[in-house]
């Protein structure tokens, strides 16, 4: 039997009654819970409450792909926090409703169940998942500026304990199916060439339901332990986000502490809190580096070129990090230098990388055995991909290009991962000027997520949409952008740091001030710090080549720590020392210090850069720009953006007149 007049959902009933409940999207690749998803809902639980079937089994049409949370689209649609609290009670009332059917109910995983999906998930009485590589569980909304609205925090810290849900939520982690299940989001693993519709039906035949959290986990949500929890939480995620900046996690913390061992309470908050939070500009600036994260993924989408081994030539800091960068990605890599002594350090940093990220022996030694070291170049002739990574010297990139021209298949990928030099000079030395691209890394090339493709007049547009498909291949987001000296980000961010440079100079204010007036304002770090981070040396590089006469005095300072071995961070010590990776900063610093009016002092020459980057056609327009400079440079994501910031500090302004 089946019903299958709605849009989005098919149910169909077995011969023991069992009803199938299929969400299947129109006319999407992946579901998500529109306003008219949720509506059809509300229908099919109407009719279910009428008809009480033997049992509820809720599965998804998509292949590969549960639930992928609420249509964020619909939430620019929200004109104020009244009609927000308004749709966000209603949900929760028909998830409510879900969760008290009087009949026995299951779900079953495969792929993404995010947000709103795992949200509507925790309201069936048992929960199945698919155990594959693909199968993602999490809560991803504080990265929206949000936090669960439909339930979620209420039962997830019911179902598993205060603790754990607490740091699910409040990082947006995405858990593999067996961390889910040795949580207890999850109550049964089903191997992947199992079916999941068998044990599905077992599962509400047999009337099963999850086991719920354990006695340690119960605690959690008990007055005294909340108070507790609730403290070190709140230190913990200050130490990351800014509550000014990012108040989710905190309204979030704030209402379990308050509400947590009442569900009633625990709903009403999530309505009242989530209402002025979807509605505030830190979730709009996030909503908006979202759609432009999408924007950027797109790049390349239009390529069917994929890479299977990669050569980067250069095994320096960025070199080495790029190689290791693609060998985690799955690729094969050789890595040149001049001899094995300069790649012997690459290949330790490539030990440690692939330790922290992915924990398995056997996952490791594939890894280390994909990195190939190769003094004389071998990998060359196969490579897809050939990655220039030496020093920042155009006449000794011109003679390598020369060199391995003749070597490499007709149909690779060549590119510079120069940081500033204009690419029609590094081109003039090839037969095949047209194929030439940059592919601009930053570092740390782990942690840092964007590669500006960099192009002239001359350059193939293919070449271009290959080089994109490349980095999405890596899973980094291409940032096309105009050849011109410093291309986008160091264009940018000269400027930003000579004027830190010049203000401690000139005036004498503290370096930690200087960092953290640019912190107040919503930078990940500042100035300063940033100078270490990047290398001193790279900074001088490219002050030299973009600061001219006004940065004579800070390019000299400059090369003075270089030319001691102070280089920032790699080396120990640069503007400051650096002990287990971290700074060492004098706290009491800023004190007296107007930080404010010193940030904005130093974001002024930041935004200058960004306009005169816009004008001069560096990038296609404002959007991409606000997205290369959010993943390229950090620029507060609250914020949406600078030219973004910008616009909306101008409509502010003429309100106020």
């Amino acid at each position: 039997m089946s019903n299958s007049h709605y849009r989005h959902w098919r149910l169909e009933f077995d011969l023991d009654r069992v009803c199938w409940l299929t969400l299947d999207r129109e006319g999407e690749s992946a579901n998500s819970l529109s306003s008219e998803v949720l509506d059809e809902l509300e229908q099919i639980v109407t009719f279910l409450e009428s008809e009480p079937p033997a049992g509820l089994v809720l599965q998804s049409g998509k292949k590969g792909s549960f639930i992928i949370g609420a249509d964020v689209r619909e939430f620019e649609q929200v004109e104020n926090v009244e009609q927000a609290a308004g749709l966000i009670r209603e949900a929760q009332n028909l998830f409510n409703r879900v969760e008290s059917l009087q009949f026995p109910t299951a779900v079953i995983i495969e792929g993404y169940c995010l947000g709103g999906g795992l949200e509507l998930a925790l309201c069936f009485d048992y929960r199945i998942a698919k155990n594959t590589e693909g199968t993602r569980l999490g809560f991803p909304e504080v990265r929206l500026g949000i936090y669960p609205a439909f339930g979620g925090s209420m039962r997830s810290t019911r179902q598993i304990g205060a603790f754990q849900a607490l740091q699910l939520m409040l990082t947006g982690r995405m858990l593999r199916a067996h961390q889910a299940k040795s949580m207890g989001l999850v109550d049964q693993l089903v191997s992947p060439h199992a079916e999941l519709r068998w044990a599905a039906r077992r599962a509400v035949l047999k009337g099963r339901k999850s086991r719920g959290p354990g006695f340690i986990a119960k605690l959690s949500n008990w007055a005294l332990v909340r108070k507790f929890l609730a403290g070190q939480m709140r230190k913990r995620t200050a130490a990351k986000a800014n509550p000014k900046h990012y108040p989710a996690p905190f309204e979030l913390i704030d209402a379990w502490e308050a509400h947590g061992n009442n569900p009633k309470e625990m709903l009403a908050e999530e309505a009242t809190r989530n209402a002025r939070l979807i509605t505030g500009s830190t979730s709009r600036g996030l909503r908006r580096v979202f759609w432009l994260m999408e924007r950027l993924k797109a790049q390349g989408k239009g390529s069917d070129f994929k890479a299977r081994r990669v050569h980067v030539i250069g095994a320096g800091v960025m070199g080495g990090d790029i190689a290791a960068w693609c060998v985690l990605q799955g690729l094969e890599v050789t890595l040149q230098d001049r001899e094995m002594k300069y790649i012997e350090p690459a290949l330790k940093r490539a030990r440690k990388l692939f330790a922290k990220k992915l924990r398995s022996p056997a996952l490791i030694a594939g890894a280390q055995s994909r990195l190939i070291a190769d003094v004389e170049g071998s990998g060359l002739a196969r490579a897809d991909v050939i990655i220039e990574a030496i020093f920042e010297n155009a006449q000794a990139k011109c003679e390598l290009f020369r060199a391995i021209e003749p070597k490499i298949k007709p149909d690779a990928i060549l590119a510079s991962n120069t940081s500033a030099i204009p690419l029609d000079e590094l081109a003039s030395a090839l037969e095949k000027p047209a194929r030439l691209i940059g592919l601009h890394f930053f570092n740390p090339v782990a942690k840092m997520p964007l590669v500006e493709v960099v192009y002239d007049k001359n350059t193939d547009p293919g070449e271009v949409e290959r080089g994109s498909a490349f980095c999405g291949q890596i899973n980094r987001f291409p940032l096309p952008v105009k050849s011109s000296p410093g291309f986008l980000v160091n264009r940018v961010l000269s400027p930003y740091m000579l004027k830190a440079l010049q203000v401690h100079r000139e005036r004498k204010v503290p370096m930690e001030a200087l960092d953290q007036a640019a912190t107040e304002f919503g930078m990940p770090m500042g100035p300063v710090e940033l100078a270490d981070t990047v290398g001193l040396d790279v900074g001088l590089n490219v002050m030299e080549m973009l600061g001219g006469e006004d940065a004579a005095e800070e390019a000299a300072l400059l090369k003075s720590y270089v030319e001691e071995g102070k280089l920032g961070k790699k080396s120990g010590e640069g503007f400051y020392q650096w002990k287990k990776g971290k700074p060492v900063k004098d706290d009491q610093a800023s004190a007296g210090i107007n930080l404010q009016s010193l940030g904005e002092e130093l974001m002024a020459p930041y935004f200058e850069a960004c306009q005169a980057c816009l004008e001069d056609g560096i990038v296609a327009d404002s959007d991409v720009l606000d997205a290369g400079m959010i993943f390229g440079t950090g620029f507060a994501p609250f914020r949406g953006g600078p030219m973004f910031y910008l616009e909306q500090q101008d409509e502010k302004e003429m309100n106020d007149e």
